[in-house]
Order: structure tokens, then sequence, then C-alpha cells
């Protein structure tokens, strides 16, 4: 299905962010700084991370709308993990999460609007 060259990238930024918040949350959780030693159950946040990965690949205009407002959990995450750890990895990686979950919400927005406006968005 062709899209519009804007749809097409924002379509990649968004796949980008959704796996770069996938792998970041796996590092941050097993390896980089745990809440406990060793990783902890938390990793299990990348669970609903997961759920929309198909249909981002499948490029369905419904999942790119959930998306957008499934990101502000890790959004949330986030900002109250940066203004509250201690660790200065974990407030490292705790911006890192805000950019990645402002460029995924970004991105979504974008590919839904630029599909809903090009004639071939069905």
């Amino acid at each position: 299905m062709p899209f519009s060259p804007s749809a097409s990238i924002t379509r990649a930024l968004a796949l980008a962010s959704l796996l770069g918040l996938i792998a970041l949350s796996l590092a941050w959780e097993l390896w980089l700084a745990p809440l406990r030693p060793g990783g902890s159950w938390l990793v299990l946040k990348v669970v609903p991370l997961l759920l929309p990965l198909m249909g981002l690949l499948k490029s369905r205009l419904y999942t790119f709308r959930w998306t957008a407002l499934l990101v502000w959990l890790y959004f949330t995450e986030g900002v109250v993990r940066a203004t509250s750890d201690r660790s200065a990895t974990s407030i490292g990686l705790a911006c890192v999460e805000i950019a990645l979950s402002l460029a995924l919400f970004c991105a979504c927005a974008l590919h839904v609007r630029a599909r809903v406006k090009s004639p071939a968005a069905a």
C-alpha cells in the first residue's frame, strides 16, 4: 500500500522509537540500572510495548492512534524517575525514555494526520 512520503517517514520514526523504547526498557531493568541488583520485575513494563508492534509494522491506522495514547504512560514514568531517582545512570536513562516517548507520540500523531489528509487513506 503506497503512502505519501511524510507518512512513510513518520511510520519509520514510530517503529524506530517503539523499538528503542523496548530495547531501553529491557536493558534498563535487566542490566544498566535495575531497581534491585540482578534485575527486577519492572522489566514486565515492556509487555504493553509489544502489543502495538505488529499493527505498526502492518501500518494499521487504528494502532497508530491508540499507541499515541499508550506512550504517555512511559513518558510519565520517565519524568517520575528522572526527578526521583538518585543514580545518575537512571536519571540519564529516564531522559532517554522521555525523548523516545515524545518521538513516538509525535511520529504517531503526524502519521495519522498524513494518512487522514491523503486521498488514499483507507
